[in-house]
């Protein structure tokens, strides 16, 4: 079966509305399916290795686990519309300005080619998911105390920044799909990455050997030549020894490193250490959040307006995060298609 076939199966089984654990040969095949695709992702090679899928098959039964329980959590579509801005906390924390909500639906070039579709022009709406960045700053600002005002005093601020829009599809099952869909092309990258950060590796320790051994011919050349009957080769001696035990140092880590990715044995041992632990590699986290309209975190007894809701966040692996919210796309919120050739007259 193709790679992208057998993607399809796996996402709809783990992320599809029918996501429950299915009878004992459906998670067979299940397991069966997720092993053979992430062997087809990282190297095709790993068949000829006897018992792989064996090997394979207790940290992809933890990852499918895991996946299907990201994938019951619910994800209530949020309506990207200039007049919700006001009154949609998540909305207002989001975007800065009502108006940069249909701004940012412009810029989408996947939106605008979603809609050029007759039949998705008569739906009407998009669902997609909305990926942003969440930066935390700690800044001296001012706070009403009592019948007074406190300057100085230090504010944790919550902004969002970098947003993009992904995957427009008909409906909220499509973009719940897409999104399960990154989540385990995204775990076989991390495991190719692995192998390929060791290779980089060995190739980084195999030219600094090569350079160590020509370095120490270089001095010992000159302890052992014309320049010995000239100078005082204490110095240079000393240097020689400091060399040749950073060389062994280095001909050993080398040795190492090659070692864990010569084989294919040892590509099923790195894909296992992420399939194994799959928590560590993605998690979605929900977050209440309570901030004022300026972006700044504040207690339930804040007096002024507030921006109270529950933020979910992506954890994708190595430290890399992102708030994410599927969303609904009305095209009546679509700006229109600036002319490029009209958009330039203005500066000539």
């Amino acid at each position: 079966m193709p790679p992208s076939a057998l993607l399809d199966r796996i996402v709809s089984a783990l992320f599809g509305r029918e996501s429950a654990q299915a009878g004992d040969a459906e998670e067979r095949k299940l397991v069966a399916d997720m092993t053979e695709l992430v062997v087809e992702t990282v190297d095709s090679r790993i068949r000829l290795q006897t018992r792989y899928a064996d090997k394979l098959e207790g940290g992809v039964k933890k990852t499918i686990a895991h996946l299907r329980a990201i994938g019951r959590e619910p994800l209530e579509p949020l309506l990207l519309a200039r007049a919700a801005w006001s009154d949609d906390p998540r909305l207002n924390a989001f975007f800065a300005a009502a108006d940069d909500i249909p701004a940012f639906l412009g810029r989408s070039k996947d939106l605008r080619e979603f809609f050029r579709l007759p039949s998705n022009r008569e739906a009407g709406e998009a669902f997609a998911l909305l990926a942003m960045k969440r930066e935390e700053r700690t800044v001296l600002g001012v706070q009403q105390h009592g019948d007074g005002v406190q300057h100085d005093v230090p504010q944790s601020t919550v902004s969002f920044s970098g947003h993009r829009l992904f995957a427009p599809s008909p409906t909220v099952e499509a973009t719940r799909l897409e999104v399960g869909r990154r989540i385990i092309q995204r775990l076989a990258q991390l495991a190719l990455k692995r192998i390929v950060d060791l290779d980089m590796k060995a190739a980084e320790l195999g030219e600094r050997k090569a350079w160590l051994a020509a370095r120490l011919r270089l001095v010992k050349l000159a302890v052992d030549g014309a320049a010995g009957l000239l100078e005082d080769t204490t110095e240079t001696r000393s240097q020689i020894a400091a060399i040749e035990r950073e060389l062994k140092e280095t001909v050993h880590d080398y040795i190492e490193t090659k070692a864990g990715i010569a084989t294919m044995d040892a590509y099923i041992k790195h894909i296992d250490a992420v399939f194994s632990h799959p928590e560590r590699q993605v998690s979605l986290q929900r977050t209440p959040l309570r901030l004022s309209r300026m972006g700044v975190r504040v207690n339930a007894d804040h007096p002024g307006p507030l921006n109270e809701f529950v933020m979910t966040e992506l954890a994708i692996g190595e430290g890399v995060s992102v708030v994410i919210a599927v969303v609904r796309c009305p095209l009546a919120e679509l700006p229109p298609e600036e002319d490029p050739l009209s958009h330039a007259e203005r500066y000539i």
